[in-house]
């Protein structure tokens, strides 16, 4: 296995916009990383990917981009994103831009220009097509709700937008479009970033004439030259966002031949209290055994032909611990569980904001409340559909953006000290019990429980290179795998219930050594690793030499 930086690495990512106020506008800034730095570089991460700070009429909270080169204003300048770069690079910590290139603002001066008439030089860098019958092209529609094509009067065509109507996408077939993507990828390169997150990148490659939006047949070959043209010589971490990939496609992408990408975000595990067939707000119970199942096969199927990205959140995705944990009774264990089963897997850990502290899923009573332009236009549409109030709520509560959304909690004074003005959205009220002031104080925190698993990292290439294999396959209660490199194994044990549960190892080990590397309940390190009653949410890490 090729040893590479970003396999040994850590990445947080931050929300700007809710990370930390430096100026009392309510929004959190540039500068306001800047003053958490040290914070992040307690924790030990090595990376910060950063939700796009770029120009933006903020449609979709800055993933509606208008200027590539410039910073949006309620973010700061051009000169703190130069010195976010190089603060950060002071501490060893690398920067990974969000990447945006499916689509732009309608602001966009290509969009504009474009918008202006059919033989316009910019017509071309987006997708416009003539009615038919008098009504949309055909009836491909929006991740936003309603239909993806939006009439414009004046030239009596429809553009493409898969996402917001303000969030036109680009004409990738369009062999300008794309150099001039990659002048801009360039631009960031050269001022010093680590990488790239590629924002659906899966699209680029769509075929709205039939329908194709995910994968389409020069969705590699596009990659490749984007390699060829801008990073694939620099030695940097990219990432792409795939929810439509599988194995084989992700094999394709993380290639170890480095023509594509270093990896992907998928997210079959995401998906997994999704009815089949249906919007992620039809919600089914979730199962330990389908997330074995789903975490088990791309650790298996990518081993030594790809690489994984390892999370259970991020900006869309809900808080984990609200998910399979219990943000309750026992939030601070499971909290600690759910870390310990991912960061003992094989792949690059992205851990984000809030979620080392075990913050957890927001309930606004007020649908005012929520800022989310997803979550409203669904509102909104199944309100249409004769959908109750309570049962619409009910999904909100559990796959809501906003979950992830709310402030940072970094102390217990007003509006958790992200602000001294008025927060963009509402903070959770659980911030006197749950903020990152008391927990770096408190040895046994969920913070420090953090900072230790990458600690295990750094000093163990097991973690980072090691085989995995599942155990205990058929348990419906307890999440255990071995990793295996040369003469170590790691034993990764975890209980996803409230119960008591035992342990019983399904097969012998034999070792001349071994220790106990973490453990988030107070145990004796005697304790035979064949058999142990776990307390609920309990976790251990075992490395034995063989």
């Amino acid at each position: 296995m090729k040893k590479e930086w970003w396999k040994e690495s850590v990445v947080y990512q931050v929300y700007p916009r809710s990370f930390n106020d430096s100026n009392g506008d309510g929004i959190g800034d540039l500068r306001g990383i800047i003053e958490k730095l040290d914070y992040l570089k307690e924790l030990g991460i090595d990376v910060i990917w950063l939700s796009p700070v770029y120009k933006s009429p903020n449609d979709d909270n800055g993933y509606d981009i208008s200027d590539y080169e410039n910073i949006m204003d309620e973010f700061g300048t051009m000169e703190d994103m130069d010195n976010l770069i190089s603060e950060a690079n002071k501490r060893e910590i690398r920067i990974l831009m969000d990447l945006v290139v499916n689509h732009t603002s309608d602001e966009h001066k290509w969009f504009i220009e474009s918008k202006k008439s059919k033989d316009n030089a910019y017509r071309d860098y987006y997708i416009w097509r003539d009615p038919v019958d008098g009504r949309e092209p055909n009836d491909l529609t929006s991740t936003f709700s309603g239909s993806a094509w939006e009439y414009d009067k004046e030239s009596g065509q429809y553009y493409l937008h898969l996402f917001s109507k303000k969030q036109p996408d680009l004409n990738w077939e369009n062999e300008e479009v794309r150099n001039k993507v990659y002048d801009m990828m360039n631009f960031w390169i050269d001022k010093g970033i680590g990488g790239f997150r590629m924002d659906v990148i899966e699209l680029i490659g769509k075929i709205p004439d039939k329908k194709i939006k995910e994968n389409g047949p020069k969705l590699h070959e596009y990659i490749k030259e984007m390699n060829k043209k801008t990073f694939g010589d620099k030695n940097l971490l990219t990432v792409g966002e795939a929810w439509c990939s599988n194995p084989e496609i992700a094999k394709q992408y993380s290639n170890p031949d480095g023509s594509e990408l270093s990896m992907i975000f998928q997210f079959e595990h995401i998906l997994l209290d999704q009815q089949p067939g249906k919007e992620k707000w039809d919600l089914k119970p979730l199962e330990l055994l389908d997330l074995k199942k789903a975490l088990s096969r791309w650790q298996v199927e990518l081993e030594g032909t790809g690489w994984n990205s390892l999370f259970w959140n991020n900006h869309d995705v809900p808080r984990i611990v609200s998910r399979w944990g219990n943000d309750k009774e026992y939030r601070v264990e499971s909290a600690k569980m759910l870390a310990t089963l991912l960061h003992g897997m094989k792949g690059t850990p992205y851990i984000y904001q809030g979620e080392e502290l075990g913050m957890t899923n927001i309930k606004f009573d007020n649908l005012e409340d929520y800022k989310d332009i997803e979550t409203l236009n669904m509102y909104k549409e199944r309100i249409e559909k004769g959908y109750k109030h309570e049962e619409i709520m009910k999904s909100i509560y559990a796959k809501g953006r906003d979950n992830a959304r709310t402030p940072i909690q970094w102390d217990d004074s007003e509006n958790a000290g992200f602000t001294s003005g008025k927060p963009w959205i509402k903070v959770n009220p659980n911030y006197k019990e749950i903020n990152a002031k008391s927990q770096l104080k408190d040895e046994n925190s969920i913070f420090k429980y953090y900072k230790k698993l990458i600690q295990i990292r750094k000093a163990n290439p097991v973690v980072v290179y090691g085989k995995y294999e599942l155990i205990l396959e058929e348990n419906k209660e307890i999440f255990a795998y071995l990793r295996s490199l040369e003469n170590e194994k790691l034993l990764v044990i975890c209980n996803f219930t409230e119960n008591n549960t035992n342990f019983n190892l399904d097969r012998e080990i034999n070792f001349t050594c071994r220790e106990l590397l973490i453990s988030n309940y107070e145990v004796d390190i005697n304790d035979p690793i064949d058999s142990i009653e776990l307390k609920p949410y309990e976790a251990r890490i075992y490395k034995l030499t063989l």
